[in-house]
Parts: structure tokens; sequence; C-alpha cells
């Protein structure tokens, strides 16, 4: 059970499930990192930096939490990697089902293996929008498959993956990326208008799965893997501003924090970026929950953001 009763410390009247559009899940799983330990506690900082949080949001003269915003149960499975990841997947698909826009805090990245299984088998025609510094296209590491660095293989079969921000792989990983769907970061440095050029590639239902090494490490030190070279705070809020406005984003989760008693700021952006993104949903959308039967599959009431009049 999580201790926080609320996300953000918002009254009971915008934190029950029956009346909220938006569930927050968190993960407190990191059964596979390989360097840096700690992203279990992840959930829990962002969750104590989000009540320090102002509601308030000056860009989008918004209050999202006014939507209504619940704090699921913690998934606190961990008997091996699968067992997480399937309990991941079973529990996102429930609060789908209810119709709501489901969001999930990791824990390390293979949570988001049982997400996007989720949402693939909810939402047709589905991009994966993977901002990461890591390609993490391995299809087995250390004996399983649902190892962190094995976070997106499943979405690069079975989805229309699109990968942001990348600056660091192995050899292995480049026989199965799609080279004209990868924005590595070095070229993204060069390029004005890499983001028009990510957007180009994605279908009209977007799932974002956001790795917080996107970030460049001195803006975000609190994280397994800090690559050098990432993202910065304003140039990700844009490019994330844009995917909302352009796209149909049907939900996103968040990964890898690793906090750090001693550096609280990694807590806080996690924690504004993150509410952020709520914004940009809910501000972006005002027919977020119209339904058209064309955009689902498995499920008779999820939410249809637009019509989807893609080419793929």
């Amino acid at each position: 059970m999580n201790t926080n009763k609320t996300y953000a410390g918002i009254s009971e009247e915008f934190g029950n499930l029956s009346t909220s559009k938006i569930v927050i899940i968190p993960v407190p799983y990191d059964g596979t990192s390989t360097w840096q330990k700690g992203a279990d506690k992840g959930p829990q900082a962002f969750l104590e930096a989000s009540e320090n949080m102002e509601l308030y949001d000056i860009e989008t003269d918004s209050e999202v939490y006014k939507e209504g915003v619940y704090l699921a149960d913690e998934i606190t499975e961990n008997s091996s990697p699968e067992a997480m990841v399937e309990a991941v997947h079973q529990e996102t698909k429930k609060y789908i089902n209810r119709n709501k826009f489901v969001t999930v805090f990791g824990g390390e990245h293979s949570v988001s293996i049982g997400t996007i299984r989720a949402f693939n088998e909810c939402f047709n025609n589905l991009t994966v929008l993977h901002i990461d510094a890591h390609a993490d296209l391995r299809k087995e590491y250390e004996g399983s498959k649902c190892n962190h660095a094995c976070a997106v293989y499943e979405a690069n079969q079975n989805t229309n993956l699109v990968q942001v921000g990348i600056r660091s792989m192995d050899i292995s990983e480049k026989r199965e990326m799609n080279l004209d769907k990868v924005f590595f970061a070095h070229d993204m440095a060069v390029n004005e208008d890499w983001m028009e050029d990510v957007i180009d590639q994605l279908t009209e239902n977007v799932f974002i799965t956001f790795d917080l090494d996107a970030l460049d490490p001195s803006i975000m030190p609190s994280t397994g893997t800090p690559e050098p070279g990432g993202l910065f705070y304003y140039e990700t809020l844009e490019f994330l501003k844009q995917v909302f406005e352009q796209k149909n984003v049907v939900g996103f989760d968040m990964v890898e924090l690793c906090p750090n008693k001693n550096e609280k700021s990694s807590d806080f952006l996690a924690a504004k970026l993150f509410y952020k993104m709520l914004s940009y949903k809910f501000s972006s959308d005002v027919d977020a929950y119209d339904t058209d039967e064309d955009d689902v599959i498995s499920v008779n009431k999820l939410p249809k953001f637009k019509d989807n009049d893609d080419d793929y």
C-alpha cells in the first residue's frame, strides 16, 4: 500500500478512483539494474517531491489535478522480472479498461515492458515514443527477456517504435534498429528540425516511455546510468508539447529516477515534468474522452482522443 493517500497531497475530492480521469501506478522495482541501484526508491521520492509542487501550471494556465488523479496501490511483485512485467501488464490494462488516462512511475525501465504490452493490446496502430539515452533493444540480457536492457525490444517487434535521444548502445542493438526511426543525440544537436522529423514518424496514437537519463546529467544527475550529452529542460518541454498537441497521447510512463538524499533537485524535476505532461495532455485535448471504435481493440470504452486519420 502507498503511504501517500493522494497524489501531490490533493484533496480526496480530486483523488478518488470513480471520478478521476487520471491514474498513476507506482512500480518500485529495481531487480535487473546493472550499475547503480536505487530506482526502486524512485516512486516514493517522486511522490514526496510532488507534494511540494505548486499545482497551478503557468504555461497552460491550468490546474490539471482538478481532472482527478487517482494514486493506485504500488505494484510490489518482485519474485522475478517476468512476474513483475506481467503484474504491471495486468494492472495497467485494468485501469485502461476503466476508461482512465493511465500513467506509470518506475522503477527501472523493465517495468515499461508490461506497460507497453497493455497499451498495445488496447489501442490500434500504436507508436511507442521512447525517450532515452540507451537503445534498450537487447532481446535478452543476463538470462532474462525482461531486463532493463530489453525494455523496448518487444515494442520494436509489435509497435511503431520511435527512439529519441539515444547516445549509448551495444553494437548488437544496431541490427534490431530501424534507423529511420532512431534519433541519435549527436544528430539532434545539429538538426534544428529534429522535433518535426520525429513527429513525422509517429502514428496518431502515441504512448510515451520516458527514461529520465534521456535528460542531461547536469540537470538530472540522480539516475542509474547518467550519460553526457542529453536533453535540456525547455527543449524537452517544447518537444513534448508538440507531441501532445499534434498526436493522441494515450498514456505514458516515467522511469529510472535513482534518488540521492543529498541531491533533491532531480526528484523535483521528475515531479514537475510528470505534471507538465499531464497539463499538456488535458489542456491540448478538450475532447479527451469522446470514444471512437476505430481506435480501440480489446475494450469498449477506451479514451479516444482524436480521429485516427494517419497514413500508417
